[in-house]
């Protein structure tokens, strides 16, 4: 989103280098930050070799976790934008966003138990998922709560900096919360 700022000139009449100026830094910003999720799976490589079944959730954990994200970032964005939330509401924000994360979570985690259950994968292995579901749209919310508040109160424009963020520090912090509930559940 950062690479679709506004044009400060009509869009036809900015030029494709513009436009490659405009959006290359933060795609490589991203990009860098998205490979810590690599080297969160490399660190977690033995936990997936003894229970593979967890691979099969990777993309619908993080995937949740950054929808989640960004759907909270949106709202915020948009109560920010035309007055209805300040950052002395920060409190009430959290307190409201952790409570629908809460809500939500819950039902996804079902959700997310019972797809593990269809795939076949042994019961544990679904209460990881669905416990890691829970956890990682609670703190989507959470972190998408706070985000766009902190960013406007430093002048930061909240709807450029703060989807692609979130969507990248969940995917990472998910993958620490999933793999650590797997090994703590699992025993491995």
């Amino acid at each position: 989103m950062g690479g679709s700022q506004p044009l400060d000139e009509p869009y036809f009449k900015s030029s494709v280098f513009r436009l490659y100026r405009k959006r290359i830094i933060w795609l490589l910003i991203l990009f860098v930050a998205e490979a810590y999720t690599g080297t969160v799976l490399r660190h977690y490589e033995e936990t997936l070799s003894e229970v593979i079944a967890l691979a099969f959730f990777i993309p619908l954990l993080i995937g949740t976790g950054g929808n989640t994200g960004t759907q909270t970032v949106s709202t915020l964005v948009r109560a920010l934008a035309v007055g209805e939330v300040h950052f002395r509401d920060i409190f009430k924000v959290i307190r409201k966003e952790v409570t629908t994360g809460l809500m939500t979570g819950a039902t996804i985690s079902l959700i997310a138990f019972g797809r593990a259950y269809i795939l076949g994968v042994h019961w544990n292995v679904g209460l990881v998922v669905a416990l890691a579901a829970l956890t990682i749209v609670l703190w989507a919310s959470f972190v998408a709560a706070i985000l766009p508040l902190i960013l406007h109160k430093l002048k930061a424009d909240p709807a450029v900096v703060s989807s692609p963020f979130i969507t990248t520090l969940v995917d990472g912090t998910g993958l620490v919360i999933y793999f650590t509930l797997a090994k703590i559940i699992l025993h491995l």
